[in-house]
């Protein structure tokens, strides 16, 4: 069975169904580009996670802590996924997210989808997040002003 995707979209009172063909990451590409934003000194953990919060790439900085046990990780990383999961609804209203932060006191988390995974980041909790996530987006090798999920 295909898992391409069918997509719709609105031309005036028309509706128009397309198939789109399944994105394939190359997963040794996004462990690079992991290792790469892992350079950046605020950063202390990043992973790209499947649709299920599954790490395929990526992981913490040595010598970092991120304050949570494996367990808890597991359970932040699906939580995330399924988040980035129920934004994509309001797409066509909202637009697409470029990425999403929370700043907690110890912390902070991001999340940037990229087709139908999601590149999730644990920072410092000082740290400026659209100028952290400006330099992540370039760092996948996207614009700014683009969509990184397309």
């Amino acid at each position: 069975m295909s898992k391409d995707k069918i997509s719709l979209k609105k031309y005036g009172n028309t509706w128009i169904a397309s198939i789109v063909p399944e994105k394939k990451l190359d997963i040794l590409e996004y462990e690079l580009k992991c290792q790469d934003i892992l350079d950046d000194a605020e950063i202390r953990y990043v992973g790209l996670l499947d649709e299920f919060g599954t790490l395929l790439a990526g992981g913490c900085k040595p010598g970092m802590t991120i304050r949570l046990t494996e367990e808890q990780l597991e359970s932040v990383c699906k939580e995330l996924a399924s988040r980035v999961a129920k934004r994509k609804k309001f797409d066509a209203e909202l637009g697409h997210v470029k990425y999403s932060a929370s700043r907690r006191e110890h912390v902070v988390i991001m999340s940037f989808p990229i087709h139908d995974k999601v590149m999730m980041l644990v920072a410092e909790s000082n740290v400026n997040i659209d100028r952290l996530a400006f330099r992540v987006i370039s760092k996948l090798g996207r614009q700014w002003g683009e969509f990184v999920g397309k």
